[in-house]
Order: structure tokens, then C-alpha cells, then sequence
């Protein structure tokens, strides 16, 4: 984003009839130099007499500061846990303009970005690479598109391995609190990891909950400054965030941390990117570059009060006092986006299909052990198979796991009923 001033004088408030204007031609590149202070100057060319464009031109004095951070990086660094009237505002103005961004770019694949959508774009691929029937390994949000699909298509089904299940039932800020709830469990359990581990550095020296409470205190009233860049809170959460999907990241989030005490914030900055799937030269891919909201504001409902997010406080903080301030206003961005959603919250009744194959970890942060009950009581004829331990998703997590899920879609060998998998 660039701010670009534009000097020019205007004679009269008169408004002239109304007639064809001649199309002038293609306005050339602008020469930028530097004029000192951050600030580049240019000049452009443009004709006098717009109803003669072909005529005598003048040269128009630019000036302009390059934005020193990048406006996706505003977007995903901004602080959203909203405990003054000023950031509040900031932060719903924020999810009005990215809704706005993402209506002027994509408006007209908006309406269509649902999952229901997305199942029957699957079927076409199904048939088009000539698969008389479907197999598919979904995760997390994957396991939505897998139930609709099953829905939608259930004779055209030979195996669906659902792995992360999310609960098409329960409403988005029920769901978001049972993440928060989850993401502090699993929190929990790394700092009680690394206070029992020599290995671990963060739990050396002094209480490591407290130090961690302590930077992120410190962080929200004064950002670290990463390069040309800064660490806020909100990203150093986002850091923090990920390494709680897999239980193999907690050596990261150590040394993330450890470094965040001696002012080094490179780690979490690092950690925070992948995420957020920053590219090298400042961009965004697309997966939270409007891609996710697109599908998740459309799949389900979300209050358009901003008093019943502000309700939520008391809960969310109770999940986590880390994690639920922060997260209490997540789904308010849905308020505001430009589609609406297609379809009700509720189950997606499944009949006909072979059996499914569910699985769920006891202690998945991001789709909680509950999610994955209740979908395998609404799925007749579906199989659940428990992971115990921490992190998200099981496939790559457990080798006991990963095996059963093969063995049904290779070979449509169902594990047997109540099979526990360790991590």
C-alpha cells in the first residue's frame, strides 16, 4: 500500500454538463527517485484537455512514502486482544477492510467458496481422472469437505479416511473455546515438558509459564524489532501457536522462547511466517490471504453483534488466559464479510455410504477428542479410532495410526472397533 499525494490547484466548484469524454491513452511508468526522509518523488504525464487527450500534456508532481511494513503484514501482526476502546476499533476496522479487500479482488468467486462447493468440484475431479468411486485421506478442515462429499455422494464413496474430525454441529465460537481450550492443554503440557527436561532451556532458569506470560506482557506494549521488521504480540501468539500442532516443534518453540528472553525474536518471527505461509519477498499465500475465511465465513454463522463477542470474555479467559483474550474476537472478521453463509449449522445426514473411517486425538488442540465422539455417533456405520497424546492430527504422528488408515484405504481393511493408537 503507498500513500501517493497528488499537487494540484482547483479554480471553481462549478459541476460541468455531462458529456463523452475521449479516452486518454495508457498513463506511462512512473520514474521514482529518491528526494530523502523515505519519501520518492516522480512526475507524470497526462493531458491538459481531457476532451483532446491526443493534445498538449503536463507534468504532474508526485511524492510518496513506501509502506515500511507491508498491509498483510499489518493484517496479521495487528493486536487482537481487544482490552482498550482504541484497539478495538483498529481491530474492526481491520476486518472491514480486509472483508472489503477480498470483495474488490474476488467478488465474483466469492458466493461460491463454500465447502458444499467443494465436494462437487472433488466429484469432478473423481470422474475426470476416471475413478468409478472416490478414495480420500482428509484433514482437519479436510474432514468437512470429506463429510459433504459423503452427503452429497454417497454411492460414489470407496473409502474416506477423516483424520482431525470437525463437528458440523456445534457453532463457531463454541468451536473456537473448545480450541482455546485445547491449545492451553497442550501448552500445559510443554511447559511441564520442559520443566522436567534438563535438555530444555526455557525451563532452567526461573518459572517458565511466568517468564512466557511476562514477554508476551512485554511485547504488547513495546514490539521487537526483527530486521526491518517487528515482532508484535500477535505474532509471537501466532509462533507459539504452531508449535502446539506437533509435538516434534516443541524443540522450536524452546528455542524461540529462550531467545525471546535475550531480545531475539528471529525464531517466533520465523515460526509465525510459516503459518501464515509468508513468502521471501513479503507475501502471502493464499491460505489466510482471504482463502480460509472465503470458505470458513460462508460454511457457518457467526453473531453479528459485536456485544456477543464482548460476551464471551469470562469464558474464553477461563479456557486460557493466554490463549482466550486473544482469540475471543477470531470470528468476528465473518461479521463483516461480504458473503453470507448457504447453508444452517447442523449435521449433514450421511446414508448410503460404506463405512468411514474416523480419527481423533485425545488431546488434538486444533479439532478437539469430543469432535470426533460426536461425528462417528451421527455417521451410522462409522469407525473410530483414538490416538492418545498431544498435537494435531494423527496420520503423521503415529505410526499405529498411519498404518490402520493404509491398510483401509489400500486394502479396505477396517481397524476393529475401539482400537487406541499411541503417539
Amino acid at each position: 500500500m503507498l500513500l501517493v499525494t497528488v499537487v494540484f490547484v482547483a479554480c471553481t466548484r462549478n459541476t460541468p454538463t455531462a458529456t463523452h469524454t475521449p479516452t486518454p491513452p495508457n498513463p506511462g511508468k512512473i520514474a521514482w527517485t529518491d528526494c530523502s526522509g523515505g519519501f520518492q518523488c516522480g512526475t507524470l504525464a497526462v493531458p491538459l484537455d481531457y476532451s483532446h487527450p491526443e493534445g498538449r500534456t503536463i507534468n504532474l508532481a508526485l511524492i510518496r512514502k513506501p509502506a515500511t511494513v507491508p498491509q498483510e503484514d499489518y493484517y496479521l501482526s495487528i493486536d487482537t486482544v481487544l482490552d482498550d476502546p482504541q484497539e478495538k476499533a483498529a481491530a474492526i476496522q481491520a476486518d472491514k477492510d480486509f472483508a472489503a479487500g477480498c470483495q474488490r479482488r474476488s467478488g465474483d468467486l466469492l458466493p461460491f467458496m463454500d465447502t458444499a462447493s467443494t465436494a462437487k468440484d472433488m466429484d469432478q475431479i473423481r470422474a475426470a481422472v476416471g475413478d468409478s468411486k472416490l478414495t480420500y485421506l482428509g484433514f482437519s478442515y479436510g474432514t468437512f469437505i470429506g463429510q459433504w462429499y459423503a452427503k452429497l455422494f454417497p454411492t460414489r464413496i470407496r473409502a474416506l479416511s477423516l483424520d482431525g474430525v470437525l463437528d458440523p454441529t456445534i457453532s463457531a465460537n463454541e468451536s473456537l473455546r473448545a480450541q482455546v481450550v485445547g491449545f492451553e492443554q497442550n501448552l500445559q503440557a510443554f511447559l511441564a515438558d520442559c520443566k522436567a527436561r534438563t535438555s530444555c532451556a526455557y525451563g532452567r532458569a526461573g518459572d517458565p509459564a511466568s517468564k512466557l506470560n511476562a514477554a508476551m506482557a512485554r511485547l504488547d506494549t513495546t514490539p521487537l524489532k526483527v530486521g526491518g521488521r517487528q515482532l508484535t504480540r500477535s505474532l509471537a501468539m501466532t509462533g507459539l501457536l504452531v508449535t502446539l500442532y506437533d509435538q516434534s516443534l516443541w524443540r522450536f518453540l524452546d528455542q524461540g522462547l529462550t531467545a525471546l528472553d535475550s531480545g531475539d525474536g528471529r525464531t517466533l518471527l520465523l515460526l509465525a511466517d510459516l503459518y501464515n505461509k509468508r513468502k521471501a519477498d513479503g507475501t502471502y499465500a493464499n491460505l489466510f490471504n482471504g482463502a480460509y475465511q472465503a470458505t470458513y465465513c460462508l460454511d457457518f454463522q457467526v453473531p453479528t453483534d459485536v456485544a456477543a463477542y464482548d460476551q464471551l470474555g469470562p469464558s474464553f479467559a477461563n479456557a486460557s488466559p493466554l490463549f482466550g483474550p486473544w482469540s475471543q474476537y477470531s470470528n468476528l472478521q465473518c461479521t463483516y464479510w461480504p458473503v453470507k453463509p448457504k447453508n444452517p449449522t447442523g449435521p449433514l445426514p450421511i446414508k448410503g455410504a460404506p463405512p468411514i473411517l474416523l480419527v481423533g486425538g485425545t488431546n488434538d488442540p486444533a479439532t478437539p477428542y469430543a469432535e470426533a465422539q460426536a461425528v462417528s455417533r451421527l455417521i451410522e456405520g462409522s469407525i473410530l479410532l483414538t490416538r492418545t497424546g498431544n498435537g494435531h492430527t494423527s496420520y503423521d504422528s503415529s505410526p499405529c495410526a498411519h498404518a490402520a488408515e493404509d491398510a483401509y484405504l489400500i486394502d479396505l481393511t477396517l481397524p476393529a472397533a475401539g482400537t487406541v493408537c499411541p503417539s
